[in-house]
């Protein structure tokens, strides 16, 4: 087949095939660069820049970087829904999909987690190359080269994305967001009141914390779906106990979405509600877990004791006056969260199992037909 055939191959599927996927990827990567020169040549014409900080090099490669690396995606998602002769998506099981709300948190999920990552980068650079400035050339190769890479890494994302990928781009998201909101607080003692005083104010920093929950929210309701439906099923019995599973998860994601839409300080009882609801849900989840989900693995669910307990204690210190509340919630959210995450990964390991069982039944059968026919 001809190089020109094989490219139009790609463009008409871009989906079709790993290799597909990488060539697009670069496509986008392309597109995206093309479109940072043009976009940052007149902003940038006749001028030495910072690297970080109002109107420098940085700003734009994270404003930019972040819109293109979630709309890249977003397109990677359609694409991989419109081109099924790849065969399954690797994210798409049996009695579960990914909705447009789903698409469209995990797109802005990316976009944060490269709008942090490129501030963050030129900070350093900055703090490293205190005083130095980026001449014009230079500058606007940079921010193609920041767009390229957002794009590239957007798509590619997007593409291959699996449960256990999802997982980490949940841990991600929920760090640079937390993190950029106490970096960004315009109250440096927040941390003495509560973690929840980061979505107090009127400034950036308490709209970056509040999206950042409400997004994990519905993350953690996508992940409350994939990470059910793979369970085993054989009875009704079966089938509700899963059920109850999917339902917990849900509540937690809910719940942590509403602690974002419910400020502390306008919404006193319901944020502390719900708060106190995600955690109550959270302990039941994983006391109920050895009899909801009797495949899991035994040290999953005493690792779910053990976090459980830490939080119990964490509590106690709180009461005394040992801990502040900050610490409290800073440990017991990180507790479940990477509760959640294992517990995603726990199931893909079941799933990985009954498959491999199911794949050595088939074998042993077709082996006893062979038999059986050798022997007629």
């Amino acid at each position: 087949m001809s190089e020109a055939s094989s490219w139009r191959r790609v463009i008409a599927r871009p989906t079709a095939s790993a290799e597909s996927v990488e060539s697009f990827a670069l496509v986008i990567g392309t597109i995206a660069f093309v479109v940072g020169v043009v976009v940052a040549t007149p902003l940038f014409w006749g001028r030495d820049l910072a690297i970080s900080g109002r109107g420098s090099v940085g700003e734009f490669a994270a404003i930019a970087g972040g819109l293109v690396a979630g709309a890249a995606f977003v397109i990677a998602r359609v694409l991989v829904r419109r081109d099924l002769s790849r065969g399954a998506d690797p994210f798409e099981v049996p009695g579960a999909r990914l909705h447009w709300f789903d698409i469209l948190a995990l797109g802005v999920a990316h976009a944060v987690i490269a709008l942090l990552g490129w501030l963050g980068l030129a900070n350093i650079l900055e703090r490293s190359f205190q005083g130095a400035v980026v001449f014009t050339i230079p500058a606007i190769v940079l921010a193609g080269v920041a767009l390229a890479l957002s794009a590239y890494v957007g798509f590619l994302s997007g593409a291959n994305l699996t449960p256990s990928l999802l997982s980490l781009v949940l841990a991600v998201f929920l760090v640079v967001g937390v993190i950029a909101s106490m970096l960004s607080a315009s109250d440096p003692l927040w941390w003495q009141m509560n973690l929840s005083a980061l979505g107090m104010t009127d400034d950036l920093s308490a709209f970056a914390f509040n999206l950042t929950l409400v997004i994990a929210g519905v993350i953690v309701t996508t992940i409350a779906r994939y990470g059910t439906i793979s369970l085993p099923v054989v009875t009704p019995g079966d089938q509700r106990r899963r059920r109850t599973v999917r339902v917990l998860l849900v509540v937690i994601g809910i719940f942590l979405a509403c602690v974002g839409i419910f400020h502390v300080d306008d919404f006193f009882v319901i944020h502390n509600s719900v708060a106190t609801g995600m955690a109550v849900a959270f302990a039941v989840l994983v006391f109920a877990l050895a009899r909801l989900v009797p495949p899991m693995p035994k040290a999953f669910v005493v690792l779910g004791y053990v976090y459980v307990a830490v939080i119990v204690v964490l509590g106690v210190f709180f009461a005394i006056g040992y801990y502040n509340l900050t610490a409290v919630e800073l440990v017991a959210a990180m507790l479940i969260f990477s509760w959640i995450i294992v517990f995603l990964r726990n199931v893909g390991a079941i799933q990985q199992r009954g498959n491999g069982r199911r794949a050595g039944a088939s074998v042993e059968a077709a082996d006893a037909a062979a038999d059986a026919a050798a022997a007629v």
